[in-house]
């Protein structure tokens, strides 16, 4: 029984450690998968300990599948705000400096540097949000006259 529970134990931290290297967040279709798939491992330790005759871990564990499994069937429901609609009125070149904290006389190579700077902290990806990204990419491009 000992043995069974090992090899439980390092499939499940197994499953764990794949969920936790994941870059998505939660209730994505990584934790969905993973959930699942330590789920079945459950279920599968579960009918091995009753045949075992230990019905007391096999309860045990087949709550804990049932749990997971219907864990991860649960979708989501929260939805992305709208976006703002597009400003008729340009960003002014001061309010793009101010944005990227870039001197007046900033040269071009600067100014990719302190995009890329605020990008690195501001993406949705790395947990800064669309309008934040969305006006850092507007000063860099009215900085650098793209999209006149």
């Amino acid at each position: 029984m000992l043995l069974l529970l090992l090899c439980l134990a390092a499939i499940a931290l197994w499953v764990l450690v794949r969920l936790g290297k994941q870059t998505e967040k939660a209730r994505s279709g990584h934790w969905r998968i993973s959930a699942t798939l330590l789920g079945g491992t459950c279920f599968a330790g579960a009918v091995l300990s009753a045949a075992r005759g230990s019905y007391v871990w096999a309860a045990a564990l087949a709550m804990a599948g049932l749990y997971l499994v219907l864990q991860s069937r649960i979708r989501s429901t929260g939805t992305k705000p709208a976006p703002s609609p597009p400003s008729d009125t340009r960003m002014s070149k001061a309010e793009a400096r101010a944005i990227l904290g870039v001197k007046t006389d900033a040269s071009r190579e600067e100014v990719q540097a302190a995009w890329k700077r605020l990008m690195a902290r501001t993406h949705p990806d790395q947990g800064g949000s669309e309008g934040l990204a969305a006006r850092v990419n507007a000063a860099r491009d009215r900085l650098l006259d793209q999209g006149s």
